[in-house]
């Protein structure tokens, strides 16, 4: 089955067109800076050389009939027609508790989405766009929704409420709902087939750290706890994220400098975190080379960035009774070596060991890291979030429930 697997930004949209016959990605790419002049599609040929082509696309309508097009074009295109498209699987931001799985969109699951825009202003719109367009142009086509939020759904109450006036969950509907659930579920999932593990029977740390990071705490194939919280903004420092800190300190800010709810929106979300504190980047690639030119600030910065992670991963060792594998994945899990070394060292009292020279070596494949002796398997798996999306999308429109 040849499933086209979008995900839609407010002004862009990354896809993938994935034969789930054996899983082999037949054509990538994304649409950037839609509704400006400047905008283009950028696509991967089969060569792997990349290829970019400026298309000034007004709406998320042409920006998907673009890519429509470079799908099927007679030089670039994979397939011949948009009738070899089976099915459209979308990335959707979040689904409060009105989803636990990924779902058949219909009208009644596109209400639920739109009920959810208040809690996600900045994703679900944006989300939407993708769903309406696929159906102006491809009507007949099936779309399935696949949530971020999804995978948490099956934390218990004791870590997703807030210790806030009750009212504020039943009526407003705020607690932690997490992120990343996609990629969660299929590190922990990939890797225990990886290790010919039971899922049923590992407890899992899964670490999605890159721009954007969470930690989820697996148990037995659950999650039970994740650092996400209503929103992103919580967990960990991140590229430009503030993660926790006191709501003290923010009340404190917004009196002294007479700063507005969208002040503050601003400076958690897009000034904080390693560009904050380091005033450099927040690429991590860029802050590990100013470490070792000696910059304070990024030396801070990122042992700040670390001291986050080793926090999240012994707390969850802790809430599990203890913990059995370690996933590193996202972009800095699967590729900055210093930061899985430095995040796995303190982490010895619990029988955690990695293997220098194997860790120094890997980027972006599927190993352990650990050694033989560790009490903890440590292991780097690359996210797949466009594979879990397409095979939720095949087991839905085959009428089986995903895994």
């Amino acid at each position: 089955m040849k499933i086209l697997v979008l995900n839609c930004g407010s002004s862009s949209v990354k896809y993938k067109l994935i034969d789930t016959t054996d899983n082999n990605t037949l054509a990538e790419g994304g649409v950037e800076k839609i509704g400006l002049e400047d905008g283009f599609l950028k696509f991967k040929r089969n060569d792997g050389s990349k290829e970019i082509v400026e298309l000034g696309l007004t709406d998320h309508n042409g920006a998907i009939s673009a890519i429509l097009h470079n799908l099927t074009d007679e030089k670039e295109g994979c397939i011949k027609s948009f009738d070899e498209i089976d099915a459209v699987g979308h990335r959707v931001v979040h689904g409060g508790e009105k989803f636990n799985k990924s779902v058949l969109i219909d009208e009644d699951v596109i209400a639920k989405i739109k009920e959810c825009y208040a809690i996600a202003p900045l994703h679900n719109p944006a989300n939407m766009t993708g769903i309406e367009a696929i159906t102006a142009l491809m009507p007949n086509v099936p779309q399935v929704g696949v949530f971020d939020t999804a995978f948490h759904q099956t934390m218990p109450a004791k870590s997703y409420m807030y210790a806030l006036p009750y009212k504020y969950y039943a009526e407003d509907g705020v607690r932690r709902y997490g992120f990343h659930g996609t990629s969660h579920r299929y590190v922990s999932q990939r890797v225990c087939q990886f290790l010919n593990e039971d899922i049923t029977k590992q407890r899992i740390i899964t670490c999605h750290v890159g721009n954007g990071g969470s930690i989820t705490a697996v148990l037995f194939g659950k999650s039970v706890d994740t650092s996400m919280g209503l929103t992103p903004t919580e967990g960990l420092m991140m590229g430009t994220r503030v993660g926790d800190i006191d709501p003290g300190a923010l009340t404190y800010l917004m009196e002294k400098h007479n700063l507005t709810a969208a002040d503050i929106q601003r400076i958690i979300n897009k000034e904080s975190g390693v560009a904050g504190v380091s005033e450099i980047s927040s690429d991590m690639r860029e802050i590990e080379a100013a470490d070792k030119a000696g910059n304070e600030r990024a030396v801070l910065a990122l042992q700040m960035y670390e001291q986050r992670i080793i926090k999240y991963v012994g707390a969850y060792a802790a809430e599990m009774g203890g913990v059995d594998i370690i996933v590193f994945t996202g972009g800095v899990g699967e590729n900055q070596t210093g930061v899985r070394e430095n995040v796995c060292a303190p982490l010895s009292f619990m029988g955690v060991e990695i293997d220098k020279e194997i860790n120094a070596k890997t980027r972006g494949t599927e190993t352990i890291i650990s050694t033989a002796a560790s009490k903890v398997k440590v292991v780097v798996i690359p996210t797949d979030e466009e594979l879990m999306i397409a095979k939720d999308t095949e087991a839905i429109v085959n009428g089986r429930q995903p895994e």
